[in-house]
């Protein structure tokens, strides 16, 4: 009976490696999904006319934005969301950029440090990077 004992528990050992390596697995595609990601403990420095603007991006579904134009500066915060159209969707907690909606929907794809891209939105073209660190 003993060595019954003995046997079970020796499986039971064996398979726990087993099963924590699939839970892993199982978890990695759920970072690999969030095309936000590369985003996140990163800068988006958009440029385009006058305006410079920084943005950060959260995990938790939270931004900050500082934006500076002729010499003058100012911040900006909320909360962002997909809209499962290829958007990211900022609503603004506070005080929101003058002539801009809340929410503020725009394009988004995944990157990573040091990608450069460019956005057309009604007209207007901005230059966008993904930096590294927060800036």
């Amino acid at each position: 009976m003993n060595s019954l004992l003995a046997g079970a528990a020796s499986a039971a050992s064996l398979a726990a490696p087993f099963a924590i390596s699939a839970a892993l697995l199982a978890a990695a595609p759920a970072f690999a999904d969030d095309i936000m990601a590369g985003y996140y403990g990163n800068t988006v420095v958009s440029t385009g006319g006058a305006l410079e603007a920084h943005t950060h991006y959260r995990a938790d579904h939270s931004f900050d934005v500082s934006a500076s134009m002729l010499g003058m500066s100012r911040s900006f915060k909320g909360t962002w969301a997909l809209d499962g159209k290829g958007n990211v969707c900022r609503t603004f907690v506070g005080d929101q950029p003058p002539g801009m909606t809340s929410p503020n929907c725009g394009p988004i794809a995944a990157h990573k440090v040091g990608d450069s891209w460019v956005v057309t939105k009604d007209g207007k073209t901005r230059n966008f990077t993904l930096a590294a660190g927060v800036e």
